[in-house]
């Protein structure tokens, strides 16, 4: 028996109809004992070795691999996802003669571009009859595979912008006026080059993408995510709204494994929300922090969803790097959840449940060796292994530390771990592909760098404009696309605007301390020589802005790059990327398309779209953070910077809290629920007046004194 059943009572069993209602919340699947079910599971097997030994010993080249990847991932989606849903016996026989021919097609389409890629190049990159069926089959699989798995919203967008191209494009006017190309040169770079559905994204799916999925599945399978379970309940069920954060610290131990919010949600919801319930917490409030802490799940390293590889990919800072920074904004927002829970227990007299955990010391006694591939994972990765390889040993060192256990991995179990690897990434990697046709188009188009320009334009030069602007975008796109989605076509259009903003901001402080290097004067000389005297002093943050605005656009890159050093502008535009990466995930949690939450409302019996505006308001971390990472150097600071900012940035955030809530320990009246968002306001607020951020956490914690000596006197932890 796994640990989470046997620590759970049976009162907190969810109800199973449910249950098994979410675990194909997004996809109608087939059965898996069936002869279809077997089929797709020894494919699964095949295919995840297949992977292994593309990212490990493997030669063959990378657009083929992305084929590959496509095919065989295509095959495994169209079997695993029907075209439809039928009652009846014929019309479930037909779908499954559609799948199996739409899954074969998609093998040729693969074979044909391995066997006739060099016979295009020899005719001079010139179309003939196959090569038009190839390329067109080939993207209508792709969409169709997006289609079943995420809805319309995907295959929509990618033929709106792929006739853009040929099309209707050159009928517009204005900055989106693009003069067209041939219909054949569409078809050739989104199947044929390294550019299209085959291109970066594609190699980031089957490499790192797959990799740490595979690695999940491993961990899951050896009993991993039973541990992280019952440790959270151990280490965080004893206290007043215990409950609450098990929530908060399952979720962010499983989502750093799983990378998947709705997954999250469901494996850790089934437990933590009826023992919230059971705790004393009404059962929206208990569904919103399932829903909220799940979300976060995504934001927490060493996975991420797909998003540390795909923001490594495009800034080219190292993805190790990008998970070091990225783990104290996680630290912070699972902190922003847990002080809502904390609010919350004491508002309602949430009491300490007895949860009939082992001692933790005994569970840590039998699971610590669960700990040991997460240790070799970031071990390697520090000492300079690739991601793939790190996560390939990593995989290893699982069936190896579960030898340590009582249920050491067989045969058995590692042929399910492979399977199940693929099987999650089916979806994964046909999303992963289809939004490639959509990057392709950007590239080939221009629009990126159109689209930045217009949001500059509309920002009329303000980052908190430009932010808002984003997270509207982000929000309806969410609405569509799934988060990994969402972030790359964010990131593709708006990134830019981001990153120039973020780093004039810091060449105007230059300009305003008078610190400006001597060569990026130079710059101001051509502009308006009498007025770039004025640099050699510190002068009025009005008069700077007006000065660097004389600078054309042609010239403000070279301004940035001899103003600011290389690393700290790729530190620039790794925030302008995690920005953009937060914000995409608010669509989890926010009505009127909120997965993650209508998943949990789902466990909770709640109204959904109640539920989900109870997570929204929960998850505010995903707004205030990036506000840090725009306005300060949360993200590329000194260690002792960025430590201090997150200091101060937990209780000002508790501090805001209290102020939404009216609530700490105690009831807030008016005048002491503003005084303690004053409070966090100044803990928060970008300034480098060390003071403020002090007298801000003194009235803070003067405040949560006197309202905890005014609360009840049971509250003790």
């Amino acid at each position: 028996m796994s640990a989470s059943a046997s620590v759970a009572d049976k009162s907190l069993d969810p109800d199973q109809e449910t249950a098994d209602k979410l675990k194909n919340l997004e996809l109608i699947q087939r059965p898996e004992q069936s002869f279809v079910g077997r089929s797709i599971y020894w494919a699964g097997v095949l295919f995840a070795l297949a992977h292994i030994y593309f990212n490990t010993l493997g030669t063959l080249p990378e657009l083929w691999v992305s084929a590959i990847h496509f095919g065989g991932f295509a095959l495994l989606c169209a079997l695993m996802v029907p075209a439809f849903d039928s009652q009846s016996a014929a019309g479930r026989r037909m779908a499954l003669l559609l799948d199996v021919l739409l899954g074969v097609a998609a093998i040729i389409c693969t074979l044909y571009l391995i066997g006739f890629e060099d016979a295009l190049y020899d005719r001079g990159v010139k179309y003939i009859p196959t090569d038009w069926v190839a390329s067109i089959a080939a993207i209508f699989i792709s969409l169709e595979m997006a289609r079943r798995t995420t809805g319309w919203f995907i295959p929509l967008m990618i033929l709106t912008a792929l006739t853009y191209v040929f099309w209707w494009g050159q009928y517009l006017g204005g900055i989106f006026n693009f003069p067209g190309l041939s219909l054949e040169t569409v078809l050739y770079r989104s199947y044929f080059s390294s550019e299209g559905m085959f291109g970066s994204i594609a190699r980031i799916s089957w490499t790192y993408v797959f990799m740490f999925i595979l690695f999940g599945a491993f961990l899951v399978k050896s009993g991993a995510g039973d541990f992280i379970i019952e440790l959270s309940r151990c280490a965080a069920g004893r206290f007043v709204g215990g409950p609450g954060f098990v929530a908060v610290l399952g979720s962010g131990l499983m989502g750093s494994v799983s990378g998947s919010s709705v997954a999250n949600t469901v494996s850790t919801g089934v437990i933590t929300i009826p023992l919230m319930r059971r705790a004393g917490f009404p059962a929206r409030f208990s569904a919103g922090v399932e829903a909220a802490a799940s979300t976060g799940g995504q934001l927490m390293p060493p996975v991420m969803g797909a998003g540390a590889f795909i923001m490594a990919s495009y800034t080219q800072v190292p993805y190790v790097d990008v998970i070091a920074v990225a783990a104290l904004p996680a630290l912070l927002y699972f902190l922003s959840v847990g002080f809502f829970v904390r609010v919350e227990a004491m508002r309602s007299h949430a009491e300490a449940v007895e949860l009939d955990t082992r001692p933790i010391g005994e569970v840590l006694k039998d699971g610590w060796h669960y700990l040991l591939p997460l240790v070799v994972l970031v071990a390697l990765l520090i000492y300079g292994f690739t991601p793939t390889y790190a996560a390939g040993i990593a995989i290893i060192s699982v069936v190896a530390a579960s030898w340590l256990s009582k249920h050491p991995m067989g045969v058995r179990d590692i042929l399910d771990a492979l399977a199940q690897g693929s099987k999650n990434m089916a979806t994964t990697a046909m999303l992963l592909i289809a939004v490639g046709l959509v990057i392709n188009v950007v590239a080939m188009t221009g629009i990126g760098n159109t689209f930045s320009l217009m949001v500059a334009e509309w920002a009329n030069g303000s980052l908190l404009i430009t932010l808002v602007l984003v997270a509207l975008a982000s929000l309806i796109l969410g609405m569509g696309l799934p988060v990994t989605a969402a972030y790359i076509v964010l990131a593709t259009l708006s990134a830019p605007a981001l990153y120039n903003l973020i780093a004039e901001m810091q060449v105007i402080e230059m300009m305003v301390n008078g610190t400006l290097p001597e060569v990026a004067r130079t710059i101001f000389l051509l502009v308006d020589a009498e007025k770039a005297a004025l640099l050699a002093a510190p002068m009025s943050e009005v008069d700077a802005q007006q000065l660097l605005a004389l600078v054309p656009g042609d010239f403000k890159g070279q301004l940035l790059e001899q103003a600011i050093a290389p690393e700290k502008l790729a530190m620039i535009l790794l925030a302008a990327h995690m920005i953009i990466f937060w914000l995409s995930q608010d669509s989890n949690v926010t009505p009127p398309v909120c997965l993650t939450a209508f998943a949990a409302a789902a466990i909770a019996k709640t109204p959904p779209m109640a539920t989900g505006f109870t997570a929204w308001k929960v998850a505010k971390g995903l707004y205030i953070v990036p506000l840090l990472f725009a306005y300060t150097n949360f993200i590329g600071g000194s260690t002792e910077e960025v430590l201090r900012i997150f200091f101060f940035a937990v209780f000002g955030i508790y501090a805001l809290v209290g102020f939404m809530e009216g609530y700490l320990e105690s009831e807030l009246n008016i005048a002491l629920r503003l005084l303690s968002g004053a409070a966090g306001v100044a803990m928060l607020w970008p300034h480098a007046m060390l003071w403020l951020d002090f007298a801000g956490l003194a009235v803070f914690i003067a405040l949560f004194i006197y309202s905890r000596k005014q609360g009840p006197a049971a509250a003790t932890v």
